[in-house]
């Protein structure tokens, strides 16, 4: 392609200065030539016989801007031709553009946190003078490199397999994000495979155990009727917290004459819209209804506090295990599971963005299945 700066007289006197793409010639299905041409109006004018000083000074004005505009054109076609970079974003540095990231997900805090938390180790690891186009494929394999043996906690322990994948998908999710962005050339971070997910412990109640935690007597009473209530509905504690009456649901009777009892509710997590059905006896945890726009669970606040009575109410029951408040999200899907409900159902009532994520307490269905295999008695047997 060429680029020309081209003149065209007015019926006003002025001449009108353009740009033309000369883009080559095509032959038509009739066998005549075409030749291919886009033009470029710079609303830049001259006065076709300049008389005054001022009228000569203009003329010149804009015909030296239409030649630094020909000029950009034609080094824009040069770089297209030859697979040239345009460096001036790639200048921005990486930590400055890693920050404009992370103050765009402000609304969402849990990922908020997340990207916040990884940036303090991005800082550990790369210079403050490292721009995106100083970046290459060493450069991101050295940043996982540093996350898998020299990240430490705060309380100075290896980063946890999960927590590594959290990192690096926050840094992935900035480069992703300078690729599309016209900061990078290349997607560099589709040439790193990051770190796999673990499978992290989830403890949860059998059917017994909750039975038998609803029977004992909790110091907390507002803290056994939430607990109790998470089991039921599977709702985490950031919404049981902030649930309000206005979001409790009657919605009559069925033709069994059983109460139909929603929840309506924004997820903080996912600020995703759920439209959860629960039970009747879920409905009597939450107790008379009040006005609108109070707290149904009014009192309820998280502290080690609360979590030191949440285990002290577990062995007043007689149950071992290590429970906390998100134990009760586990214990409603392997129930719900246990109990007959397909894992469509148990993720959609969960609030899951994935399958996956619920088919993990598929997998504990399933080995509970394999422990079963081997609970009944040996035979002494002879069979000859």
């Amino acid at each position: 392609m060429k680029v020309h700066l081209r003149k065209k007289k007015l019926k006003t006197g002025k001449q009108s200065l353009y740009l033309e793409f000369y883009k080559g010639i095509k032959t038509l299905s009739n066998g005549n030539v075409k030749h291919l041409r886009n033009y470029e109006y710079l609303q830049l004018y001259l006065i076709e016989d300049p008389k005054t000083t001022d009228e000569k000074k203009k003329n010149q004005e804009h015909l030296e801007l239409a030649e630094q505009i020909l000029a950009i054109r034609k080094a824009e076609v040069y770089q297209g031709k030859y697979n040239l970079k345009n460096d001036t974003k790639g200048k921005v540095s990486l930590l400055d553009f890693y920050v404009q990231k992370k103050e765009e997900r402000y609304q969402t805090k849990g990922n908020y946190d997340n990207w916040d938390a990884a940036q303090k180790h991005i800082e550990a690891y790369c210079p403050a003078h490292i721009t995106l186009n100083d970046l290459d494929v060493d450069f991101i394999k050295g940043f996982k490199k540093y996350l898998d043996t020299v990240a430490v906690t705060k309380s100075s322990k290896n980063l946890s397999q999960n927590t590594k994948h959290t990192y690096f998908n926050k840094f992935k999710a900035c480069l992703n994000a300078a690729f599309d962005e016209g900061y990078l050339k290349e997607n560099l971070i589709k040439k790193v495979k990051g770190f796999t997910m673990g499978e992290s412990t989830r403890e949860y109640l059998t059917s017994d155990e909750l039975q038998k935690l609803s029977q004992t007597p909790c110091p907390i009473p507002l803290l056994k009727r939430a607990f109790l209530f998470s089991s039921l509905t599977g709702i985490r504690w950031s919404d049981v917290n902030k649930l309000k009456w206005s979001e409790v649901r009657e919605e009559g009777i069925d033709n069994m004459g059983i109460p139909i009892f929603r929840i309506v509710f924004q997820q903080k997590k996912t600020e995703g819209v759920e439209y959860l059905y629960i039970s009747q006896q879920a409905r009597v945890l939450l107790g008379e209804r009040k006005d609108s726009e109070e707290r149904v669970f009014k009192g309820l606040r998280y502290s080690a506090h609360m979590n030191l009575q949440l285990l002290r109410w577990c062995m007043f029951a007689g149950i071992k295990k290590h429970i906390t408040f998100h134990s009760a999200r586990h214990t409603n899907a392997v129930l719900l599971l246990e109990n007959g409900a397909d894992i469509y159902t148990v993720s959609k009532r969960l609030g899951h963005r994935e399958i996956r994520t619920t088919e993990i307490y598929a997998k504990i269905i399933d080995q509970k299945m394999k422990e079963a295999a081997n609970l009944l008695p040996k035979l002494n047997w002879d069979l000859l």
